[in-house]
């Protein structure tokens, strides 16, 4: 077993709270931004949807490189 793979393991996962702070701010900052203008909900919503699948893309990167880290151990 390789316990420096473990450790970047673990740390790769940790980007999920990195992406769920994210979704968090691009969803509030949308939700704020459509109530302060209303008649521009649709690009709003569709920039915000953008910054939380960029956001959920950098979870999944953490996520397959700590399977391929688990697959050293």
């Amino acid at each position: 077993m390789n316990p420096m793979a473990a450790i970047g393991a673990g740390i790769a996962v940790l980007s999920a709270f990195g992406a769920a702070i994210g979704v968090g701010l691009a969803a509030g900052k949308g939700a704020e931004a459509i109530a302060r203008q209303p008649e521009k909900e649709g690009s709003i919503r569709s920039l915000a949807f953008l910054g939380m699948v960029l956001a959920e893309a950098c979870a999944i990167y953490g996520l397959l490189v700590a399977l391929m880290l688990f697959s050293k151990i």
